[in-house]
């Protein structure tokens, strides 16, 4: 049988299967202006694989695009459009946020109801000073010798 079951190697056909990405919303910020502008992007957007659904809101400068789509594929379609300043929604609405009380959250282009999307900066570790006040310390033999 082994002869067989290298013969039967060289018969099967291996078909592989891509795998299909997840349903998402993409949401992305673009300076639209004009009926044009709005329409080139929208046109731009909805002939690509996967698309579902395609939002336009001028007034916000926002296009939202629902389906099976790569957020970074939708990104460098819109770019290609002429709107090389596209970039991906960086607000969130108001009543998400815990505590907007922060300088960096508020934002005065915002639309009306969102914040700017903050990730919290993680405080530095106190054990690196340390080791900068260790440099010129008394009891340290390789500490700087000029003073």
């Amino acid at each position: 049988m082994g002869a067989l079951d290298y013969l039967s190697n060289f018969c099967t056909v291996t078909s592989t299967r891509s795998k299909r990405k997840p349903m998402q919303t993409v949401e992305i910020k673009v300076k639209m202006d004009c009926d044009g502008c709005e329409r080139r992007v929208k046109n731009a957007v909805k002939n690509m694989k996967g698309v579902r659904n395609v939002e336009v809101n001028r007034k916000q400068h926002r296009v939202t695009v629902s389906g099976y789509v790569d957020p970074n594929k939708v990104l460098k379609r819109v770019k290609n459009t002429g709107k090389t300043r596209a970039k991906f929604w960086p607000y969130i609405p108001y009543n998400l946020v815990q505590q907007p009380y922060e300088s960096q959250v508020y934002d005065k282009w915002a639309p009306a109801g969102f914040v700017r999307n903050v990730q919290a900066v993680p405080m530095p570790n106190a054990a690196q000073d340390d080791g900068v006040t260790y440099l010129f310390n008394d009891d340290n033999t390789n500490a700087c010798s000029i003073m």
